[in-house]
């Protein structure tokens, strides 16, 4: 059994939509020099400000860390990211067609190996949780093995994963294709033995529409019907040449995104990457079935890919969230990710808040995969997936800090200029999964 804990910090989460306004009402819950109270089953209890209530709550025999100075948020969730990639991170010079050829599909093929899998795996958890990203909606390969190695891997750190094998049967290379019949006896098994189980969740993972037969694409729908809690991850409207070759490859489509539909994939429970080169009319089909966009700002930047209007999905009704998109993203932090965001959007005469980012790469995203009575917020039943940062590192960022004029000038410098650096220790259902090394590690207990 695990001992109560009682961490104080400046506890810093949302408690709804914060809108696009510096003000945000009610939606922004900041109390600082705060103890955090969790229990013996890694459970939010609930807060405090005087040492007295956690004293109390403590007694006997139970766990005090002190990070005073320090800010406590939840743990980030990533809503689309390729496990392999890491492989391929700051690859040169290729445009996303050319990228898949090039760099992301012979990495891949390592991970039909199940030592390769199995390490793989450790090595991008293991990432995750030092950047501060504690859930995340995953692509691992198009091997049965790879899935089996990550929910295996996650299973051992406590993390809340989604994820599923990849479905692929044309247009990549050998050792990359499966078929229709065995895809689906693999996703049946895999679905059968890994969702629910824990913390792990399968997402049914057609990696893009033009790496599956009509045939395969089919079977993925009736996945999604027939298991109605899975989830349904791929990519839409990327590049402009990749929705020119679907045209192509799908003629009967009004668009993209309408090949997905005629097959039965689009839910409530579909995240779709990318969305950048939709019209209004897929934004109506997103809005009505309650499916997502997880918007890539590093990985649409790096590949050019185009620069994706935030405000105006939003505005027509869809909801988005955020990705780090590894390997075309070009870092798993998600606070780098959303200081892209801020600059793919203010490319576009827009001003993405401070609590507009942490709301999607939190609480926003937890609503949206249905598991906020879980993950995204510091709410009392929530699990302790919880991260300590160091608000500033360096002259420039410190003194940054110390000249803020309010909160919101404090939380967006700190997303700005911060980065997995700034992590101290990163915490999955009440227990230390990732200390800093070096001597200015993480809290330190206390008497």
């Amino acid at each position: 059994m695990k001992q109560r804990i009682a961490l104080r910090g400046d506890l810093l989460d949302l408690t709804a939509d914060p809108g696009w306004q510096v003000d945000p009402g009610a939606a922004v819950r900041f109390r600082p020099d705060h103890w955090l109270l969790v229990d013996e089953h890694g459970r939010i209890h609930g807060a405090c400000a005087d040492d007295a209530g956690a004293d109390a709550w403590l007694a006997p025999g139970g766990r005090r860390i002190d990070c005073r100075g320090q800010l406590v948020t939840p743990g980030f969730i990533d809503t689309h990211v390729h496990a392999p990639q890491v492989d391929v991170i700051a690859s040169f010079g290729t445009e996303l067609l050319e990228w898949l050829n090039t760099y992301t599909f012979p990495a891949e093929r390592k991970y039909a190996d199940p030592v390769q899998a199995e390490r793989g795996s450790a090595l991008f958890l293991d990432a995750l949780l030092a950047c501060g990203t504690t859930s995340a909606l995953v692509f691992p390969t198009v091997h049965k093995v790879s899935a089996e190695a990550l929910f295996g891997a996650a299973a051992q750190r406590g993390m809340r994963i989604l994820a599923g094998k990849v479905l692929m049967n044309r247009h990549a290379p050998e050792g990359l294709l499966d078929d229709v019949d065995q895809s689906e006896r693999d996703c049946v098994d895999l679905i059968e033995r890994w969702h629910g189980r824990g913390r792990a969740g399968y997402a049914v993972t057609p990696r893009f529409a033009a790496t599956s037969t009509p045939e395969q694409l089919a079977m993925a729908g009736r996945l999604c019907a027939a298991h109605p809690g899975v989830y349904l991850q791929t990519h839409v409207a990327e590049n402009r040449a990749e929705v020119r070759w679907m045209a192509e490859l799908f003629p009967e489509a009004r668009s993209y995104l309408d090949i997905y539909v005629r097959h039965g994939l689009m839910n409530d429970r579909a995240v779709f990457a990318h969305g950048i080169w939709l019209d209004d009319t897929d934004r109506a089909v997103l809005r009505e079935a309650g499916a997502s966009i997880a918007f890539c700002p590093s990985s649409n930047m790096f590949i050019g890919s185009g620069l994706f209007d935030w405000r105006q999905a939003e505005s027509q009704g869809v909801a988005v969230n955020v990705g780090s998109d590894v390997g075309g993203g070009t870092s798993l932090s998600m606070l780098r990710t959303l200081a892209d965001g801020y600059k793919v959007l203010a490319l576009q005469g827009q001003k993405l808040t401070a609590w507009k980012a942490l709301h999607a790469a939190t609480l926003g995203a937890a609503e949206q995969l249905k598991l906020a009575d879980e993950i995204g917020s510091l709410r009392p039943g929530t699990l302790a997936d919880l991260v300590v940062w160091d608000w500033a590192q360096g002259p420039v960022a410190q003194r940054r800090h110390e000249v803020a004029r309010d909160l919101h000038e404090r939380v967006f410098a700190w997303m700005t200029l911060g980065d997995e650096r700034y992590v101290a220790s990163t915490w999955v259902a009440g227990e230390e999964r990732y200390r800093r090394p070096g001597p200015a590690a993480s809290p330190l207990d206390r008497p």
